[in-house]
């Protein structure tokens, strides 16, 4: 294996979410200095969704008028895209202009916008260009599309983005007339504490992380070692007729599988024909499902599972989920299972766990051991759990259909956008429409 190949593919992957990633983590910085308060994180998630019509762009032009899309100049595009606004964002995120006699945060929202085309666009863009290399490589693809999450968690951890300090402040001053019997109580408040450096600085710091990735695609593009991994022994230059001949020599001779006989027939027309169209579906189901809950589904709750336990406890489960992801993915670079069945159970396993954290987050403020201390860690254990079973499941399908042609991870990629839209269609009315959520105090749950 080229070691410089797993490096560049590795930071390609983490460019694929960066720039989302890192804005979401940022929002206790970001949120009291614009006028939409914490409506944002609503604003952000309907923008995200909007953007989808990137990725179905993509995938309708692929369906109807395949190879007339250059797949290379299209990845240059977005990734240029993102790197600009990723940059522009540290100048203009708190500008304001007035909308309707209000003021709104035009920029920040219009740039987020572009930031999220790029994002959702990757997922249907970035794993199909992963077929012009060897099988192996998508693995590595894979932990550093994890990596796009936890980079930008651990620079806002050492930002200090959402620091608590609970602090004593006077409740109340109570005295009866007549007599001599006065009470004072003290309660605790969250003090936010500032941040070690300011948001600017660390959306530079997205920006330097797409530009890493455009150099890393720069790199695979046109490194020679790197050619010499190309499963067909081609070099590709990135002018569309070459990318087609990739394309087409990818759909009809994709790698052998040691896990399938040479000469098996044909089950139906998706890919090589090696699953049969209920196996099909079975996979794509699975693929939409775990998207949803592990990318809006259950992050939309984490707050309101993890919070009653204390804010150490919240930031610990986002770091530790954060790190679950590319773990998950480094697992599956030494046991690349393609098993149908264990892709089943470790669903079931997964959607188990998110069922407890789910539960949790419904009896916020006062969950199941609320004022233990292995109540703390059993939801920091259980959303470790739930993102590494689910993150090593995603492998499995990615593998899986990376063995079935360049087609099929371009429907991968639309998958799990779907999942995700449709995470996000059930979960925005539930939590910020209707408010079916309560959070609990950092630093004042107080239960029976």
């Amino acid at each position: 294996m080229s070691l410089l190949t797993h490096l560049l593919a590795c930071l390609f992957g983490m460019g694929s979410w960066v720039s989302i990633n890192g804005l979401w983590v940022e929002l206790p910085l970001v949120v009291p200095h614009i006028p939409e308060g914490w409506y944002l994180p609503s604003y952000l998630s309907v923008l995200i969704q909007m953007a989808n019509v990137g990725p179905l762009f993509v995938t309708l032009m692929h369906r109807f008028r395949p190879g007339a899309l250059n797949e290379a100049a299209v990845i240059y595009a977005i990734i240029g895209l993102g790197t600009a606004a990723s940059f522009l964002l540290a100048f203009f995120w708190k500008e304001t202009v007035v909308v309707a006699g209000a003021p709104r945060s035009v920029a920040l929202l219009v740039l987020t916008f572009f930031l999220a085309t790029v994002d959702c666009t990757s997922s249907v863009t970035f794993l199909p260009f992963m077929m012009r290399l060897k099988a192996r490589y998508l693995t590595t693809y894979y932990i550093g599309e994890g990596l796009s999450g936890l980079l930008p968690a651990l620079v806002a951890l050492i930002q200090g983005v959402g620091v608590v300090h609970c602090i004593n402040s006077t409740g109340s001053f109570n005295h009866t007339l007549n007599s001599s019997d006065s009470s004072v109580t003290f309660d605790l408040r969250a003090q936010y504490q500032p941040a070690n450096f300011s948001a600017e600085v660390f959306f530079f710091f997205l920006s330097a992380m797409m530009l890493v990735c455009l150099v890393a695609f720069l790199l695979l593009n046109y490194h020679p070692s790197v050619a010499r991994e190309r499963p067909s022994g081609r070099y590709t230059n990135g002018r569309k007729e070459k990318s087609e001949r990739d394309r087409k020599w990818a759909e009809q001779k994709p790698m052998m599988d040691p896990y399938r006989p040479a000469s098996q027939k044909r089950r139906s027309s998706f890919g090589t024909g090696s699953y049969s169209w209920t196996q099909v579906f079975y996979i794509f189901v699975i693929l939409a499902w775990a998207n949803a809950l592990t990318n809006v589904v259950l992050p939309s709750v984490q707050s309101y599972s993890c919070l009653p336990y204390g804010n150490n406890t919240y930031h610990l489960s986002a770091t530790m989920a954060a790190v679950a992801n590319p773990l998950a993915c480094f697992i599956a670079m030494f046991f690349p299972v393609r098993s149908l069945l264990l892709m089943g159970a470790l669903t079931v396993t997964g959607s188990g766990v998110g069922a407890y954290i789910m539960g949790m987050a419904a009896l916020s403020p006062c969950p199941l051991l609320v004022n233990e201390t292995s109540g703390g860690v059993v939801i920091v254990l259980a959303w470790v759990l739930f993102i590494l079973t689910l993150s090593y499941v995603k492998v499995i399908i990615g593998l899986i259909l990376r063995d079935e042609g360049h087609g099929a991870l371009v429907w991968c990629g639309a998958v799990v956008q779907l999942g995700s839209l449709l995470g996000a269609v059930t979960m925005f009315p539930v939590v910020s429409v209707y408010g079916l959520f309560s959070s609990g105090d950092p630093c004042n749950t107080k239960c029976q």
